[in-house]
């Protein structure tokens, strides 16, 4: 009996995702595995597991209730003082997103580690029990609590907060714009499934029919998937400070994966430009997370000014 309460008791919630599917008849991989079938061939660990069957979806198919869902499930889990630490099992698509958004409303007391599978359930390179393998034991050790909630996948662990997916065929498919830091709690505890934000893409030439259309559609908040360090067009700036004129917010990422952004240019569509305009620009928040980090910042009242300074990743960093 006290070797068992002595041994950790780890969570795993699944959410379907390639770590939990099978190739079907048709062709197509769908997440067929609930978290028991997973863990049952799973090695050895030296852990007592506790499952929970959340849902059983492909993550580009989430929604905010869905990541929502999530949320409050591992703050359930948090909560419960039997338990050590947590894992979820995420689809790679949208699993930045989903940990941020957990990151960002839950004290994370207790480890708390993401993760999945490049390779389906029944492929015959499947990484799905090693990299769970490997969650559960990051998730035993309390000492991983003081990260945050992190990503484990490949062998490799990042801090959700700045991570994005690199890779859509490689097995160490994370990696993270902001090296090792962690920002500041910001304690963002406002629901997020009723919030609409909307990302929108910048190319050349692009005019501003999407932005327009957001706005109609009744968007709370607009993220722009902007080019190289931030930068659109004169016809971008423009909508962009209709828009902050408003009080509707503009946050400017990039389509480049890392690095950070400054918004040093002008020739009137330049990043410069737009930060003139009004816009924000998430200095290292690639836009996927950017969109979740405005839509809890929305979602808690933040104002114009709270939402300023989390996207200012200059200050408020943690070593």
């Amino acid at each position: 009996m006290k070797e068992a309460q002595s041994t950790p008791l780890v969570t795993v919630i699944a959410t379907g995702g390639t770590i939990a599917s099978k190739r079907g008849e048709d062709g197509a991989f769908k997440p067929a595995l609930t978290g028991d079938d997973l863990l049952s061939v799973l090695p050895e660990v030296d852990a007592r597991l506790r499952t929970v069957n959340l849902m059983s979806k492909d993550s580009s198919s989430l929604t905010f209730a869905d990541m929502q869902s999530i949320s409050d499930a591992v703050k359930r889990q948090i909560a419960d003082g039997e338990v050590r630490g947590v894992v979820v099992m995420h689809g790679t698509d949208t699993m930045e997103e989903s940990a941020l958004l957990v990151h960002l409303q839950n004290a994370i007391e207790k480890p708390v580690i993401f993760t999945g599978a490049q390779f389906a359930a029944d492929h015959p390179c499947s990484d799905g029990p090693t990299n769970l393998h490997h969650a559960i034991s990051l998730a035993s050790d309390a000492v991983n609590a003081a990260r945050g909630v992190q990503i484990a996948f490949g062998g490799r662990t990042v801090s959700a907060w700045g991570a994005y997916k690199f890779s859509s065929d490689k097995a160490d498919a994370f990696r993270n714009a902001r090296g090792e830091t962690t920002k500041a709690k910001l304690e963002l505890s406002g629901r997020v499934d009723p919030v609409r934000v909307d990302m929108i893409a910048i190319y050349p030439g692009c005019d501003a029919t999407q932005i327009k259309a957001s706005v109609e559609a009744g968007a709370h908040g607009i993220v722009l998937q902007a080019l190289g360090s931030g930068n659109a067009n004169r016809v971008i700036v423009e909508a962009a400070q209709e828009c902050t004129s408003k009080g509707l917010p503009v946050i400017i990422s990039s389509r480049v994966p890392d690095g950070a952004l400054s918004p040093s240019y002008g020739g009137g569509g330049g990043g410069h430009d737009l930060a003139k305009a009004g816009a924000i620009h998430s200095r290292k928040l690639r836009p996927g997370q950017a969109r979740i980090l405005l839509a809890a910042l929305l979602a808690s009242g933040a104002d114009a000014d709270a939402i300023r300074d989390a996207f200012d990743e200059t200050v408020d960093e943690m070593h």
